[in-house]
């Protein structure tokens, strides 16, 4: 199983020094955890991809800076009860919104982690495209990665842990921001 992972993490740190994989951002390298008891969006695409540390990072380990992803892109998304989490070393930065019966909405939505789970519905999906070809949330990955998309997705007690979000506007009803020593 190793073997397919690197040749993907090869294969994919190549396409970024060529310029096919464009990273948007340096990320700090620590991975911060998503839970929610719901999302759900329109324009679902996932495809393998390469995040990238500062040069010299503290947190890049023996990994050289890089973190091999999955990219989950979701044209608009709706979420219910979200806790997202960050280990600061003792304590966690605590953000949750979303609870008091409005969810949190997102527009082109782009998550980049590393671990997904929950119990996922999706409609008309496509598995196994070129990443370079997807259509249905607008973001497209490098020629030659797999890929899935589908029209639209439920994933009922999301748990993920990521490492870079953006989104082209993300609202977040009832926002608390606090720290707390257990996270999500």
């Amino acid at each position: 199983m190793a073997v397919p992972a690197t040749l993907v993490a090869a294969t994919l740190a190549v396409l970024t020094a060529e310029g096919a994989l464009g990273v948007q951002f340096a990320i700090s390298g620590m991975p911060f955890t998503v839970t929610a008891t719901e999302m759900t969006g329109n324009g679902f695409e996932q495809f393998g991809a390469l995040d990238h540390m500062i040069e010299h990072s503290p947190n890049e380990g023996d990994t050289g800076g890089q973190v091999l992803v999955i990219t989950t892109a979701i044209k608009n998304a709706s979420i219910t009860k979200l806790c997202q989490s960050v280990d600061l070393g003792g304590i966690n930065l605590l953000i949750k919104a979303g609870g008091n019966g409005t969810p949190v909405t997102a527009t082109d939505l782009t998550l980049d982690g590393t671990e997904q789970s929950g119990d996922a519905s999706f409609t008309n999906i496509e598995i196994g495209n070129d990443a370079s070809t997807l259509s249905k949330a607008g973001v497209q990955g490098p020629a030659g990665v797999f890929s899935q998309q589908a029209d639209t997705v439920r994933i009922a007690n999301l748990r993920s842990t990521n490492y870079a979000t953006t989104a082209a506007v993300f609202k977040l009803p009832g926002l608390k921001l606090s720290f707390s020593p257990s996270g999500c």
